[in-house]
Formats: structure tokens, sequence, C-alpha cells
């Protein structure tokens, strides 16, 4: 039924309950997991001396937080086949749209913090946003 499906991921419990959810699905199914980390790209400080190397530091740093999160997401995966990409961008939503078109996958599970009211309008949700602009189906966990 599906072959490969991507799973966005915080490194929140929330996360890894869609994590948990895909790595069932794909085990059923046979299929591959992405599990994607979106981070916004790193600006250096302004006005820093690039002599200093701070920017590669921070910079090297937030890539190594990054590898983190999708490296315990893939122990949460468990015995699931799972492929760990981390990406920047300033729209997690269409990174995630644009990686599973790339990688050609055909379910995405996200997580959902379940907002509603005024704070979903305020706060606003990338899972609602992927829902909106994907042609891909979209299973939402809670």
């Amino acid at each position: 039924m599906y072959t490969k499906i991507l799973v966005p991921t915080d490194g929140s419990k929330l996360s890894n309950r869609a994590i948990s959810e895909a790595a069932g699905i794909a085990t059923l199914c046979g299929a591959k997991l992405l599990l994607l980390h979106v981070q916004q790209p790193f600006e250096g400080p302004r006005g820093a001396y690039p002599g200093l190397g701070v920017a590669k530091h921070m910079k090297d740093a937030q890539r190594e937080a990054g590898e983190k999160v999708v490296a315990a997401a893939a122990k949460a995966a468990g015995k699931a086949v799972a492929i760990t990409k981390v990406v920047q961008d300033y729209s997690p939503y269409n990174a995630i749209i644009k990686a599973a078109k790339k990688e050609k996958c055909d379910l995405i599970v996200m997580a959902s913090h379940g907002r509603s009211g005024l704070s979903a309008v305020l706060v606003g949700s990338e899972t609602q946003k992927v829902l909106t602009h994907t042609t891909i189906p979209v299973l939402v966990v809670r």
C-alpha cells in the first residue's frame, strides 16, 4: 500500500507518537520511513569578526542538534527501516512538502498539538498548512 512514509519530527513527545504510528504502518506495509527535521537557516551574529569562528561553531552546533533529533527519532522508530534527513528552510511546512515530493513519499504522518479557536489562529499550525498545500495523503496524530 505505502512504500515511503515521511514523518516530520521536532523531538517532542507528540512527534514521537507520530513516529510510533508511522513505524507501525511501515512495518505492516513493508514501507520505509523518512524522518525529517526542519531547522531555520542559521544566520550568524551580525557584526561578528569572521576570524573568530563563532558563526561556524554555532552552525555546527545547530547541525549536530538536528542530527541528534533524527537519531532519537530513528531509535523511536524501532524495527522500521528509517532514513533520516535534516534540512533548513524558513518555512517548515514548505520543506515538508518539498521533501515528500522529492523523496516520492506516498504518506505524511504528522503530529498535531490540537490547538483550537483563537490559539490555533494566532499560533498557526504547520500540520494545517501541510494539509492545505499538499496532494499527498496526511495522517494526523494527536
